[in-house]
């Protein structure tokens, strides 16, 4: 009897590497979004880790260039002149993080105030209806912005740049249609501006020191801003909308939906903006706003946001804002030639954001 070979001798198998094997090296085979982290690493890949480091260090220059910079009135007013920028700072940072911008923020917000201030005066109605006609309006212009750039395709720079000349023109226009002026007429007279005053433009004393509820706002926008962004569904998807829309679409995150928000979002800034500005002076001037966008873009810049969109955070901007504050009244109580101020100032923000971008490398090195 012949036995062939393939009978007596058992099939070759594969031999199985056991590099691979998962009970080898069970954490080739884990998710590593699962994987577990130092609290060391998780500080260093915050996105605001820069902007810490950068406005301490302002903070110590002006602490030792200005005597008085550390007395308790001029950090008042150091978060007061941070709260102005931060308000706006944060909405446009989470439209940053989506991936886009919004050069109408600016002038939005003076168009918010108008809207408020000269509606009351001709309806001679409750400051409080125009208040309230000014957030739909305003409301509704952020949402044109989105909806023109979902539907047309267009880049946000050429339609906020449409948008921010046409509400430029708005505002000087119906001004001096309905005033005969270039600004307002005083509302302080009329029902209602008191209480409107106490929410938009009050005073809080803390001991000897006065502050102002817009730090009250500009808090209140943060904490509600890194709730979406870190707990909810919505900020997962402004995430994947602004590092790869069409990644996110297809994996059917509503981009369309998630951009209109944003912009919606930047407009309820601009409303709270607008209304603290009228409220402050009871008259409002046309052309004030022009070239503030630019100064709420930088301020995301500085806290970390890419300008490409998919990374940041509302704490960031809220930093960047801060250091904003700090540099303007810091040359101020530095006593600083005035007529370097616009030097000194760009100066503070260009060493701020290296350091920002010094420490980031450094912590993404390290990660």
């Amino acid at each position: 009897m012949t036995v062939t070979a393939s009978a007596s001798t058992p099939e070759k198998q594969p031999r199985e590497n056991p590099e691979n094997h998962p009970e080898t090296h069970p954490r080739k085979q884990a998710d590593e979004r699962l994987l577990r982290t130092s609290p060391l690493k998780r500080l260093l890949g915050r996105p605001e880790l820069g902007s810490v480091v950068g406005a301490l260090a302002v903070f110590l220059f002006f602490s030792i260039a200005a005597d008085s910079f550390l007395r308790a009135s001029s950090l008042s007013t150091v978060l007061y002149a941070a709260s102005t920028i931060g308000i706006m700072a944060v909405p446009v940072a989470l439209l940053m993080i989506g991936g886009e911008f919004d050069l109408s923020a600016g002038v939005l917000v003076t168009s918010s105030a108008l809207i408020s201030s000269m509606f009351s005066y001709r309806m001679t109605a409750n400051v409080w209806v125009g208040v309230g006609v000014s957030l739909l309006v305003t409301l509704a212009i952020g949402a044109f912005n989105g909806f023109v750039l979902t539907r047309t395709r267009l880049p946000s720079f050429i339609v906020t740049l449409g948008t921010f000349l046409m509400l430029t023109g708005m505002n000087l226009g119906f001004t001096k249609l309905i005033s005969d002026t270039v600004s307002t007429k005083s509302i302080s007279d009329m029902d209602g501006f008191s209480s409107a005053r106490a929410v938009f433009a009050s005073t809080l004393t803390i001991g000897d020191v006065a502050f102002k509820v817009t730090i009250l706002w500009w808090c209140a926008l943060v904490a509600l801003a890194s709730w979406i962004l870190l707990r909810t569904r919505s900020g997962n998807w402004i995430f994947a909308v602004g590092g790869n829309k069409d990644a996110a679409r297809a994996v059917g995150v509503p981009v369309h939906r998630v951009r209109i928000g944003l912009y919606m979002g930047v407009a309820l800034g601009a409303w709270i903006s607008g209304q603290h500005l009228l409220f402050s002076y009871d008259v409002v001037q046309s052309g004030e706003g022009v070239g503030n966008e630019l100064i709420y873009i930088i301020a995301a810049v500085i806290g970390g946001c890419l300008i490409t969109g998919g990374y940041g955070s509302a704490v960031g901007s809220a930093v960047g804002a801060f250091i904003f504050g700090m540099t303007s009244k810091g040359i101020v109580f530095a006593q600083w030639n005035p007529d370097w101020f616009k030097f000194f100032l760009g100066a503070m923000l260009l060493l701020a954001t290296l350091l920002n971008a010094w420490v980031r490398k450094r912590a993404e090195a390290t990660t």
